[in-house]
């Protein structure tokens, strides 16, 4: 088979439709080849898992020249696409049934476009489900049927100054009751015991949401058709930040701040813990208080412990035909493998989602950060998921401004919430 070079394919969004580099399966054939094997053209939409641009085209060129030596009838294109507006991109593919067999997607993002018809199993393509950390099966599992294969997954929990501590003569707090133990007498000394980055452009997966997880609540009901964000749990995560901010325990931006880095309080050496903290921030947290005493640290325990880990899922699109399944599966297949998904961690940094692929780095800091994912919480897909976030940011903000109390502000966005249910 001739080999094509890598493609970077620039597509945008219009209005009812788009201007995409080619049907997905046009032209695709599952007829079995004179060997026996299956033939077919594949496009699969991938995003910068690997930051390095140069390195990432590199390295998913080669991923389509291995995949198709392994299964020489297949035809696998891999366009790269920016991760700005990708929600919208994919969105306006499936309504113009045009673009690819298989795009990476995040879990709430598969939980939308299953509402709409735009995504279809997967579960014929996972041949060893239990080889998968059991959250990264369930972030992409509706209904009982699995629509995406994960891939990667990430993992962020907390990160320790522990100089801090040790100047205090602190043991480093690893329980909510340990952390409002250690608040005080931190703030004495002008230092908060964490950090917390309020501004409504952050994801609350990195902010609220493990706060509420810890305290045993949820986002939505189990159903999905409710908001359980209001309950005695999420008003109990709210006023723990609230209870901190009062006592010096946060920094006095935390309503507002960002998840930069500079300029920081972190990097003024005034916090004790930075949370929420991702693989790839380790090693800039640590550079930014003199390169020592930084260590990685579990995630907090309140009734549970809990971080924020989210998987990266391959879906298959509605876009993809039935007499090219196979060559989707086949593809599909390839990805969840433990050799891939060997190669995909060590060249982007992130975890993978099988339990058998070792941690992309070595050291302390991976250990902890391996061991950590038992904690994952991969967030709640719901196809309203992001328009809840964006509702509830604004209210969390108002209760640590101390202009709502927790149950308050908890109640006044749960009506807001829940009127984005109805209309959805």
């Amino acid at each position: 088979m001739s080999r094509r070079q890598l493609r970077f394919a620039v597509t945008v969004a219009a209005v009812g439709a788009l201007a995409l580099t080619g049907c997905a399966s046009a032209g695709g054939s599952t007829e079995p080849a004179a060997d026996g094997g299956v033939t077919g053209k594949v496009t699969m939409w991938m995003y910068p898992v690997i930051k390095d641009e140069a390195k990432s085209k590199e390295f998913w060129a080669e991923v389509e020249k291995k995949f198709e030596k392994a299964q020489p009838g297949v035809e696998l294109t891999i366009e790269l696409q920016p991760f700005a507006k990708r929600d919208e991109q994919i969105s306006a593919a499936l309504a113009a049934n045009s673009g690819p067999d298989l795009a990476l997607v995040t879990p709430d993002m598969a939980a939308t476009y299953l509402n709409v018809g735009g995504v279809l199993p997967v579960d014929d393509a996972i041949d060893a489900p239990d080889a998968f950390y059991p959250s990264t099966i369930e972030a992409g599992t509706f209904d009982g049927e699995t629509y995406g294969v994960p891939i990667f997954q990430n993992i962020a929990t907390n990160v320790v100054n522990t100089r801090v501590f040790e100047d205090a003569g602190i043991e480093v707090p690893d329980t909510w009751d340990e952390v409002l133990e250690a608040a005080p007498e931190l703030a004495e000394k002008g230092i908060a015991v964490m950090d917390y980055a309020g501004t409504t452009e952050q994801t609350l997966n990195l902010s609220f949401y493990p706060f509420l997880w810890q305290a045993g609540g949820t986002v939505f009901t189990e159903e999905g058709d409710d908001i359980a964000f209001d309950s005695k749990a999420g008003v109990s995560a709210l006023q723990f930040l609230v209870d901190l901010k009062d006592m010096g325990g946060l920094p006095a931006d935390a309503a507002t701040a960002s998840i930069a880095i500079d300029g920081s309080p972190w990097a003024a050496g005034t916090v004790g813990i930075h949370t929420n903290g991702l693989p790839a921030e380790v090693e800039p947290l640590r550079a930014a208080v003199g390169g020592e005493g930084v260590e990685v640290a579990l995630p907090f325990e309140g009734k549970e412990r809990v971080a924020f880990g989210n998987p990266g899922l391959i879906a298959l699109t509605s876009i993809n035909k039935s007499e090219n399944r196979e060559a989707a599966y086949e593809v599909l297949r390839y990805l969840g493998g433990e050799e891939f998904q060997g190669e995909l961690a060590a060249a982007s940094g992130n975890f993978s989602a099988r339990t058998d692929v070792p941690a992309p780095g070595e050291g302390a800091d991976y250990e902890t950060l391996q061991a950590a994912l038992e904690y994952a919480n991969p967030g709640e897909p719901n196809p309203a998921a992001r328009q809840v976030m964006a509702a509830l940011a604004p209210y969390i903000q108002a209760a640590l401004r101390d202009e709502l109390t927790p149950e308050e502000a908890l109640s006044k966005a749960a009506d807001e919430a829940r009127a984005i249910l109805d209309r959805n």
